[in-house]
């Protein structure tokens, strides 16, 4: 448990809590507005909110700190736009029409279960014993929440909501192609990008815009909740790799159905506190993982923010920066050892069957 205290673990935490948080908001938000709508603006705040933040840091005469996007990045951006900026907000919008908003936050731990899959057995991630226990006790919460006293019903809302963790499950491991880049920058088109498509499909469809106050109000819960929570997202599949950064992730269904209970006068049913507790134990179980084995480094070039740690004992042709992280291209020869890891940009290396834990 001693590893969850390292700043990795903190930024996919506070990730999953303002993104938590943002559920029950939008929920409230869904009374004034179509749901198409809302998708779109949620995510055009975000991308407005860091806009203007970039401006003020290029404005105070700052540096980019990050490695720029790339030609080679973009095919994976427009992919993790459409999948989880265009497509899943609008499913998740869609489903709290039909549902709880405490509910609706439960079931979006099913993202967890599609971004560790996805990373498993598309992307060859390793998943070690705990993670996949947590992620049986996550679908067996999932499960209880659709028991109906005989048999199972998962009605609309449930299914889009589950299919909005689907696309954002595939959002997650795409954006993990990219993660060395920029966040904010990531963060920023997206929010743009999808945004602006969201709200003129919503628009064209007869939707209207909502009074200012409510405007307002979408604006910066979308700049939270999908803008500063996706910049801290990305920032921890860097260190973390998808699988894990998905695990810790999970954290914020939790911290939605919380919140919805006085928020929205949600009922807490006894169906509703076993699934709690069933994707409880999950989450418990993924962020327990100690990850620790001999492990080689291959030949490695490529360009992201960095310190000289253990993994980065290269020289530099000019004079040294005076910064304890920079960027820049460098290159990484062969290394052995053992340490405990998780697969970030340097550990995405193959494993012997019971490799880890």
């Amino acid at each position: 448990m001693k590893y969850v205290i390292h700043s990795p673990v903190w930024l996919a935490l506070t990730s999953a809590a303002l993104f938590g948080l943002a559920t029950p908001f939008a929920k409230l938000l869904l009374g004034g507005m179509q749901a198409w709508l809302l998708a779109g603006l949620l995510y055009l705040g975000a991308g407005l909110g860091l806009g203007l933040y970039s401006l003020i840091w290029r404005a105070g005469g700052h540096a980019p700190r990050e490695a720029p996007l790339t030609r080679a990045d973009l095919p994976w951006l427009v992919a993790a736009i459409v999948s989880g900026g265009v497509i899943a907000p609008v499913l998740l919008m869609s489903g709290l029409n039909l549902t709880t908003a405490s509910s609706g936050s439960l079931l979006l731990n099913l993202e967890a279960i599609a971004t560790v899959a996805i990373a498993a057995l598309i992307f060859r991630e390793h998943v070690g014993g705990r993670l996949v226990s947590g992620a049986a006790l996550i679908i067996a919460g999932a499960l209880a929440l659709s028991w109906q006293g005989s048999f199972f019903e998962l009605d609309a809302g449930a299914i889009l909501i589950a299919g909005a963790s689907i696309a954002w499950g595939i959002d997650n491991n795409l954006t993990r192609r990219i993660s060395g880049a920029d966040p904010v920058q990531i963060t920023l088109l997206r929010g743009l990008i999808a945004g602006a498509v969201n709200v003129s499909i919503g628009l064209a469809g007869g939707a209207a815009l909502p009074e200012p106050a409510l405007l307002a109000g979408t604006l910066v819960t979308g700049f939270f909740g999908y803008g500063v929570s996706l910049v801290l997202f990305v920032m921890s599949l860097q260190r973390l790799g998808t699988a894990r950064t998905g695990a810790y992730f999970s954290t914020a269904p939790f911290i939605g159905a919380l919140a919805a209970i006085p928020l929205l006068s949600d009922p807490v049913t006894p169906q509703f506190l076993i699934a709690g507790a069933l994707m409880g134990i999950g989450v418990w179980l993924s962020l327990t993982e100690n990850h620790l084995h001999p492990h080689t480094h291959e030949a490695l070039e490529h360009s992201h923010r960095h310190s000289h740690d253990e993994h980065h004992q290269h020289a530099h042709m000019d004079e040294a920066p005076s910064d304890a992280t920079h960027t820049h291209t460098h290159r990484h020869d062969p290394l052995s050892h053992t340490h405990p890891h998780w697969p970030d940009l340097h550990h995405r290396h193959g494993h012997k069957d019971g490799a880890g834990g």
